[in-house]
């Protein structure tokens, strides 16, 4: 189950270089009990049947080391669909700001601010600081790590990654040039 889905999503985040090697991970929520999730070490580009993880109890081995911040999105929002991915130019950029403004005309539009938290990757904290952040929010970047895109559908919450790496890329871009 998702598997097909799984793979075309991770094949578009390959594409535009939003991941790599076996990094970041994603997971679409299955009614009220629980959400599959990409396994740990899983290509995102391959088809591999991903883990029903539920949202309290034991977490089934294999399941992505960031699972608990999935629980916590899913146990704390709305959203139905989580991509992790590690964009490059997102994640400098959250090495030196707490906070992202796009300047571009879609980044304005569809998420004006992105924030940027912090937390040991696969930690409780990181979790619990993702899932606050997307409370009212479809995209956060964890600081030096990648960032967590959430919607109702995985193409919703790729897009939402792209248009962070999108906007970061357009604002390294801008600063570049007036250095120059």
């Amino acid at each position: 189950m998702y598997s097909g889905e799984f793979e075309r999503i991770g094949r578009r985040l390959f594409a535009e270089h939003l991941v790599g090697g076996n990094f970041g991970n994603i997971s679409v929520r299955d009614g009220m009990n629980g959400f599959y999730i990409k396994r740990t070490g899983a290509y995102l580009d391959v088809a591999t049947e991903p883990l029903f993880v539920p949202l309290s109890g034991e977490v089934p081995a294999g399941a992505s080391s960031e699972y608990r911040v999935h629980r916590e999105i899913y146990t704390k929002t709305g959203h139905l669909a989580v991509v992790h991915a590690h964009p490059p130019v997102a994640v400098a950029l959250s090495l030196v700001r707490d906070t992202i403004r796009p300047e571009d005309s879609e980044g304005i539009m569809f998420c004006p601010e992105i924030k940027v938290v912090c937390g040991e990757p696969g930690s409780q904290e990181l979790a619990d600081a993702v899932a606050n952040a997307l409370v009212s929010s479809k995209l956060v970047i964890a600081r030096g790590h990648g960032t967590f895109a959430a919607g109702k559908t995985l193409d919703e919450a790729y897009l939402y990654t792209s248009l962070a790496e999108h906007a970061c890329r357009v604002l390294a871009i801008k600063h570049h040039f007036i250095r120059s």
